[in-house]
């Protein structure tokens, strides 16, 4: 792999991230509408054919942030209706992010059960 596909992961995938920090830090949006738009906004970049060549120019660099999530919906979405029609569009979105999800849950669930939380005062 070359250097600049480093280069610009880590520049999309930075600038990514300092405009959802951006978002939370000089508007009223809470973490939780942020990652709300970030999702959002990755599924319908996907839909309109804009995402993809980002994620073919940064790779991680836009598939890992929240957009990337989104785009994943989307793409299978998309695969999905192409496959299977309506039903596909419905189905498709969640059988490719399946992957993900459940690995967030496995691991979620064993960071709960290892470390004790604190709560903030």
């Amino acid at each position: 792999m070359e250097l600049s596909a480093y280069i610009y992961a880590f520049i999309i995938g930075g600038a990514i991230c300092v405009i959802g920090q951006l978002l939370i830090s000089l508007t009223r949006l809470t973490s939780a509408r942020v990652l709300v738009l970030f999702v959002v906004t990755g599924v319908i970049l996907t839909g309109l054919g804009l995402y993809e060549p980002l994620v073919r120019l940064a790779g991680a660099g836009a598939t890992t942030p929240l957009t990337g999530f989104g785009y994943a919906l989307g793409k299978g979405a998309i695969d999905g209706a192409m496959e299977d029609g309506l039903i596909g569009a419905f189905t498709g979105g969640i059988r490719a992010t399946a992957g993900g999800v459940a690995a967030a849950i496995v691991f979620g669930a064993l960071n709960a059960a290892i470390f004790t939380p604190k709560t903030k005062k």
